[in-house]
């Protein structure tokens, strides 16, 4: 950027698939990338419950070959997850990475594909695109509504010696082919669904509100926070309900398309230090500081608030824009609420001794440069400390 110019890229997946049943065509899509030994990612949730399985079988059947499955990632994948999936990649011989889950089993493939072309570790693509070959042919199934891994150009990872999530923010990892089936999506439990569908709208709320936000994303994080207002609670409720598991997965990619491209903010600057701190589940993290983050950020971005209290379903008529936009807060945490979420951090066993390492680290990750009011040091240990 200079001269007063300003140039901005817009990534997505070569390929999306999205609807009930298209899953199936995965087949014909590997055929399409001329692969000969699929790698497979997923963890032991995705293969108790037979997935895995099925969607080997479905290659077999489609394609005539085995895949080759690592599925040992665990919720917040680590750098040894990397480490090991990587060895039994180049071990197998494979030309091609699967992913099979959520954003953990998606992060860890990229991780994974990243390191087998470019060499090193997973530690040396930290930050924004530091990488300079492509990925192996790479395709990502989605079964959950909120990450947008399977099609971004993020890749989150835990530094397990420095307790930290390091954010790998690089074109080069975003999948070849993404696909979005609500059929895989059914049997997610409920405190699943509303993490993940809360991760969902702290996507488009940070995307909406971004420094970097252009006429594009904001299409696509005000679209996407009007399907979760309108789906998730039904979808928490009745994990079988198909149109809205449908509903929401759009929601998802649409805010997957947000920030993918208009980037996120200091609500997963924090998330992530207590994802790598305390080894917290993602989304509820999200979720419990997002209205905290809000109402910090609020005074930048009040017109922009406003906006989200009526995709959210809020009646602003007659209210002044900081009325509205405080709407927009209340109407977060009635939704976190009613989808069940944890009221505070306390409730997930932070500690106030650990808030001033963890906003140190906030500080000094990607995603909050991005956020529409600069935090101080003391402005993150306080927001870190209303969410208690």
């Amino acid at each position: 950027m200079s001269n007063g110019e300003a140039v901005y890229g817009f990534f997505i997946p070569t390929v999306t698939l999205m609807g009930i049943g298209s899953h199936k065509q995965l087949g014909a899509q590997m055929k399409t990338l001329g692969v000969t030994k699929p790698f497979l990612v997923a963890d032991k949730g995705i293969t108790a419950c037979g997935l895995t399985r099925q969607i080997c079988d479905m290659i077999k059947e489609d394609v005539g070959v085995d895949a080759v499955v690592y599925d040992d990632t665990v919720p917040n994948p680590t750098d040894n997850n990397v480490a090991q999936g990587l060895k039994l990649y180049q071990d197998s011989g494979c030309d091609m990475i699967i992913t099979l889950g959520g954003g953990s089993a998606h992060d860890c493939g990229k991780g994974i594909g990243i390191v087998a072309t470019n060499g090193g570790t997973i530690h040396d693509y930290e930050g924004v695109d530091q990488s300079t070959k492509a990925m192996p042919p790479f395709i990502a199934i989605n079964t959950t509504a909120g990450t947008g891994s399977e099609m971004t150009r993020f890749c989150i990872i835990t530094d397990t010696g420095r307790k930290v999530k390091m954010a790998i923010v690089d074109w080069r990892v975003t999948p070849t082919i993404a696909i979005n089936d609500p059929l895989l999506m059914l049997g997610m439990p409920s405190f699943l669904t509303a993490a993940t569908g809360m991760d969902a709208l702290t996507h488009s709320v940070e995307a909406y509100v971004s420094t970097i936000a252009t006429p594009v994303t904001d299409a696509c994080a005000i679209k996407a926070i009007e399907l979760i207002a309108g789906n998730l609670r039904q979808a928490v409720a009745n994990g079988e309900d198909v149109d809205a598991r449908d509903k929401m997965a759009y929601a998802e990619y649409l805010a997957g398309m947000a920030f993918n491209n208009a980037s996120l903010g200091h609500v997963h600057a924090m998330a992530h230090q207590l994802g790598g701190f305390y080894d917290l589940p993602h989304g509820v993290c999200n979720a419990i500081l997002l209205p905290h983050v809000s109402r910090f950020n609020l005074i930048a971005k009040l017109d922009r608030f406003a906006d989200i209290a009526v995709a959210l379903g809020e009646n602003i008529t007659g209210l002044s824009t900081r009325e509205a936009a405080e709407k927009a807060l209340s109407a977060i945490q009635t939704l976190s609420a009613d989808v069940g979420i944890p009221a505070n951090l306390t409730e997930l066993g932070v500690k106030e001794q650990d808030l001033v390492v963890m906003a140190e680290n906030a500080q000094k990750d990607a995603c909050g440069a991005t956020n529409p009011r600069r935090p101080s040091l003391d402005d993150v240990v306080n927001i870190y400390k209303a969410a208690l």
